[in-house]
């Protein structure tokens, strides 16, 4: 009798485990969260696969399709001429698939890039990029830098923020509180749902970042090549304006590295040079950081890089949010007898990385030569290591957050 009670337990002992384990859940492999580019045939089979250049000239509209006489896009949008600043084009939910695919190049960790992602598509040996517009908080958690997204596009849409061309959808903005609000109020492309993104985005293989792309370039080349045009008063001429802003949209996004350059200590003052003050970040809006504080405005600040010689200027452009937003600009610091700061901007240089855009919210800025400049062309780094500088030795700069002590 006791050994048939022991043979009962021990058989009772292996089924609980059996069961124990079989309860446990199934470990991730590789292929159950990512997609092999091999498959894309098989992933795209009910549409098209768009570039993304192709996508955008195929289904987006100088007005739109989500505009009318009672549902407007926000006032400051146009001016009349035929050049819309914002628009919406929807895009058909049923229907053969609407698919395109590129590599993320951005990355929120360092808080610069907030509910959104820059991706970019490398087509006869040049960059491709379009911006998403999505609802996701740290979404580099997921989308992280390098991972190339397969995104089927159905039932979103595709329109221009401040003519930065972007996948989103139709958002109507009615703060009748905001600053400016008569110049707000309306339709703009909006923020992706997290769980439509989710669920009409695949991730292509793992995050490979040494497949990015950067267009390496000095000063002097960047100028030449992109900015150039945008100081051309024939270029501004009304008749003449529409080309640069569709030049501005087939460039944004672009992914760079910006060489032989420093900081200059300065900051736009409505798209003019001014030198940067040395007061605290959170109440002198002009502090030589960063980002010092927009009192929550939270619009981008720009701060000025030169070539050696000073004579070409470009804007670094970084989010009062930003990680390193109180970090001062790169500078040889020395303190005086009388404990003051002086910093030596041009002790330090080297090179900027970071997305190239083009950012104009106001139409009517068209009228005004020292708004409608070069100076509407900002490089947004990821973070602070995209930045690059030493000194005439050799030395790396060493970052320095400000502080009142």
């Amino acid at each position: 009798m006791k050994q048939t009670t022991n043979i009962l337990l021990f058989a009772a002992t292996v089924l609980t485990a059996s069961l124990m384990l079989s309860c446990q859940p199934k470990a991730y492999t590789e292929d159950d969260v990512f997609a092999k580019e091999t498959e894309l045939a098989e992933l795209t089979k009910d549409g098209r696969l768009y570039h993304l250049q192709e996508f955008v000239d195929s289904f987006m509209t100088e007005d739109g399709n989500y505009m009318d006489d009672s549902t407007r896009y926000r006032t400051r949008s146009t001016i009349g001429n035929g050049i819309q600043m914002f628009s919406i084009d929807t895009l058909p939910a049923d229907g053969p698939g609407i698919y395109i695919m590129g590599r993320v190049t951005t990355d929120d960790y360092g808080g610069n890039y907030y509910k959104a992602l820059v991706i970019q598509e490398i087509v006869g040996g040049k960059q491709q990029n379009l911006r998403l517009s999505i609802d996701i908080g740290s979404a580099g958690g997921t989308y992280q830098i390098g991972q190339l997204l397969l995104i089927r596009c159905n039932g979103l849409a595709v329109g221009r923020y401040a003519n930065q061309p972007q996948l989103c959808v139709p958002s109507y903005n009615n703060n009748t509180l905001a600053m400016h609000a008569d110049e707000k109020v309306g339709w703009t492309p909006g923020r992706i749902p997290a769980e439509i993104f989710i669920r009409n985005t695949t991730l292509i293989g793992t995050p490979d970042v040494s497949k990015l792309v950067y267009e390496e370039m000095t000063m002097q080349q960047l100028y030449e090549r992109y900015l150039k045009d945008y100081d051309d008063a024939s270029l501004k001429a009304a008749s003449q304006r529409h080309i640069l802003f569709e030049k501005a949209r087939e460039i944004d996004g672009l992914l760079v590295r910006v060489t032989d350059c420093h900081f200059t200590g300065q900051y736009s003052k409505y798209g003019v040079p001014d030198t940067c003050t040395t007061g605290d970040p959170e109440l002198d809006q002009n502090a030589n950081v960063f980002a010092p504080t927009t009192t929550n405005l939270n619009f981008p600040q720009g701060r000025f890089i030169a070539d050696p010689s000073e004579s070409i200027l470009a804007i670094v452009s970084t989010s009062e949010y930003a990680k390193y937003s109180h970090y001062y600009l790169p500078s040889a610091i020395t303190v005086d007898s009388l404990g003051v700061k002086h910093f030596d901007y041009a002790a330090y240089s080297g090179s900027v990385e970071g997305i190239l855009g083009y950012y104009f919210d106001k139409a009517s800025d068209q009228e005004d030569a020292t708004q409608y400049s070069s100076y509407k062309w900002a490089i947004t780094p990821r973070d602070m290591g995209d930045i690059h500088f030493h000194d005439a030795q050799g030395n790396d700069w060493v970052p320095v957050e400000y502080s009142k002590n």
